[in-house]
């Protein structure tokens, strides 16, 4: 079948058949290297993924006390998103435990106005990751996450797209969401995404419906949730 052979001993070797498998180790090789480009040295390497900024690279935060979006959940999170709304006609985004800023700047790629970002300990990368953007439209604010929500409530100020992404198992997916919808920060119909821990269930906000909930793998589930009327 594969024409000349070689005898060692006992063994048999056909060349041929030793290239073949030597190409096809290789090009399992190259396919490995190309899927799990992901992360270099155990660093999460996380991108924009459509839009005016596509393929961007932002800068991610060491160690774990941060846990950035994976990049599947994101594009997994955006295509059902790109359903519900036309992000061209979204003012305002509201990203709560912002991290990278990964959310509300994949927003602003895909034709959002602008974003707000809240995080207590990541200021320094939600500024790099907006210089390397080149958005112009965003605000970060510092801080406790609870107490940045009543100065947006005070400033009587609302948003069409709202995302929270906490730690998980916190209690805080379901306290962020209390919060945001009592003080009326979503716009009449606005969105409110939470992503959190697959094991974790939301109670659903008054004046508020849950429209979809969709669990990736075993580890994590996003629920969107749509400002119905007004209170």
């Amino acid at each position: 079948m594969f024409g000349l052979q070689i005898t060692v001993g006992s063994v048999v070797f056909y060349p041929v058949a030793l290239r073949l498998t030597i190409q096809a180790s290789k090009e399992k090789l190259i396919k490995k290297i190309e899927v799990d480009d992901s992360t270099v040295a155990g660093e999460q390497i996380m991108r924009i993924i459509t839009g005016k900024a596509r393929g961007l690279k932002l800068k991610t935060p060491n160690g774990l006390s941060t846990r950035p979006t994976a990049d599947r959940v994101k594009e997994s999170l955006f295509n059902i998103l790109n359903g519900l709304i036309n992000f061209s006609e979204v003012e305002n985004v509201l990203d709560i435990f912002a991290g990278t800023g990964a959310l509300g700047l994949e927003s602003i790629s895909r034709g959002a106005k602008s974003a707000t970002f809240i995080d207590a300990a990541t200021t320094e990368i939600l500024r790099e990751n907006i210089r390397r953007t080149k958005f112009t439209d965003c605000i970060i604010l510092r801080g406790d996450f609870e107490k940045n929500l009543r100065r947006l409530c005070e400033k009587t100020l609302s948003f069409d797209l709202i995302f929270s992404d906490p730690p998980y198992a916190t209690g805080l997916a379901q306290k962020s969401l209390m919060l945001v919808a009592q003080m009326n920060l979503p716009k009449i119909g606005g969105l409110i995404v939470v992503e959190h821990g697959a094991a974790e269930t939301l109670d659903i906000p008054q004046n508020f419906s849950l429209i979809r909930k969709t669990t990736c793998g075993s580890t994590t589930a996003f629920e969107i949730f749509e400002r119905t009327i007004s209170p």
